[in-house]
């Protein structure tokens, strides 16, 4: 096991590594920008160091910066978290040359899965089901008319780099086509450096839902079921549970075990997530994300496995002790991205926090790194808590989340509380009855 551990990160995220690695009897170094001196994950870390001013470009995302923070501190290895450099194929390959362990994939793997044409090709060669699609980038809007007639209106036109919802645009007809192929390669182009775009099927009423994967590298994989993350926002997920309410126990199984066998073939080491489209009973892949998962406690809360504590385990060489027969599903969880924003409009609300009071009780989680008076930075991702709610089943879920939204108060910015307690109040939602276009549509009522 690994002596001492960078967390290359800020806010919750780091300081939930940080926890996992105290209870290995691992000492952490909290790395921070100017903007983040007073915050917790640095607080409570065995050493932190400053990597430089708030902008991420010249500290978080600054790699010879990392660097000198590894080798000053003489951290063995260094935990990504999730975006930042999370997956950043060179920042692997670069710690791996100074002999310092990335938590995380193979470069190999992270290139492979960060191109989305590529990733979609391994897909169908390790037997996973995709999205009808082009085969690999359109060049020309010739090129592209002649795939989405092919395939049928609506299709989806998609960046083969990035994520977040950047780059993507619908044509729900051929007059439409033009202008959503030149909108998607102008936002590829600011947002990720390439322009490079293809299309998919676009399916009109489809659920997200995304497999929960743990690898060693060594040919050993398991799944730990689905989370389904079909509440979204201009493709930001809100809302995610565990397991699905569209989703049966056989369903489960065969769509799991397509996953983990997959990543046996594909050796792939450390934690994963295979994201789907889900629609009249069939999935379809779109993506792979080689990193832990905002969302990753609802599967924590149904499995009762430690995933950060597997992540440092297999990077450290172990092999995977879990075997899928040991894997059990217990009740249901709900994580709501608590967000300083505008609950309606998502505009951002930096500022102090003048009063916080979380919610506790049975099965209740709350993954944050803000305190009653701390500042929250304007420079960063609005993410400031993740509350996470688990009961015998559904139902006792959604009363127990109805029950600590009640109780969640921060003062002093806006939250996205308000619309968590809109949404527990919707019969669609009671229900399961959501897809990926339920959201949106819901806040564009009057």
């Amino acid at each position: 096991m690994f002596d001492k551990v960078l967390i290359a990160n800020r806010g919750e995220i780091a300081l939930r590594i940080q926890r996992a690695c105290k209870e290995l009897g691992i000492s952490t170094v909290a790395v921070h920008s100017t903007a983040d001196a007073d915050a917790m994950h640095v607080r409570l870390a065995d050493e932190s160091v400053c990597i430089g001013p708030p902008p991420a470009s010249e500290s978080y995302l600054n790699i010879p910066r990392l660097l000198a923070a590894c080798e000053i501190t003489g951290a063995d290895a260094v935990h990504p978290g999730y975006g930042f450099l999370s997956e950043n194929a060179r920042f692997a390959e670069i710690l791996e040359e100074h002999n310092i362990t990335f938590i995380g994939p193979t470069s190999e793997h992270i290139r492979i899965m960060g191109d989305k044409i590529e990733a979609k090709e391994t897909a169908k060669k390790l037997g996973i089901p995709v999205v009808p699609g082009s085969d690999g980038a359109v060049t020309s809007e010739t090129q592209a008319m002649k795939v989405a007639k092919e395939m049928g209106f609506p299709v989806l036109i998609k960046a083969t780099a990035g994520g977040g919802g950047r780059g993507m645009k619908v044509a729900h007809s051929a007059q439409d086509l033009s202008v959503a192929l030149s909108t998607a390669r102008s936002e590829a182009k600011a947002a990720f450096g390439n322009d490079s775009v293809y299309i998919e099927k676009y399916l009109t009423k489809p659920r997200h839902i995304e497999i929960q994967v743990l690898g060693d590298g060594q040919g050993n994989a398991i799944h730990l079921g689905e989370r389904d993350c079909s509440l979204q926002r201009r493709h930001q997920k809100v809302w995610e549970e565990a397991p699905s309410p569209a989703l049966n126990a056989a369903a489960r199984a065969k769509i799991g075990e397509t996953v983990a066998s997959a990543m046996r073939k594909l050796k792939y080491r450390g934690a994963g997530t295979v994201e789907f489209l889900f629609e009249d009973g069939e999935f379809y892949f779109i993506e792979m994300n080689t990193r832990l998962q905002v969302e990753h406690p609802v599967t924590e809360a149904i499995t009762g496995i430690d995933l950060v504590l597997e992540q440092l385990r297999v990077a450290s060489g172990a092999t995977l002790t879990l075997r899928q027969e040991d894997v059990t599903f217990s009740g249901h969880a709900i994580e709501c991205r608590i967000n300083a924003e505008n609950a309606r409009t998502f505009r951002p609300s930096p500022g102090r926090i003048t009063y916080w009071h979380p919610p506790g009780g049975l099965g209740v989680r709350v993954d944050s790194g803000v305190y009653q008076g701390y500042s929250i930075p304007p420079y960063y991702d609005s993410l400031i808590g993740k509350l996470i709610v688990h009961g015998k089943n559904r139902n006792e879920c959604l009363m127990r989340l109805k029950r600590t939204l009640s109780e969640f108060v921060i003062d002093g910015i806006e939250t996205t509380i308000p619309l968590f307690n809109e949404l527990i109040r919707q019969p669609d939602i009671a229900n399961g009855l959501y897809d990926i276009h339920w959201l949106e549509k819901f806040l564009g009522k009057p």
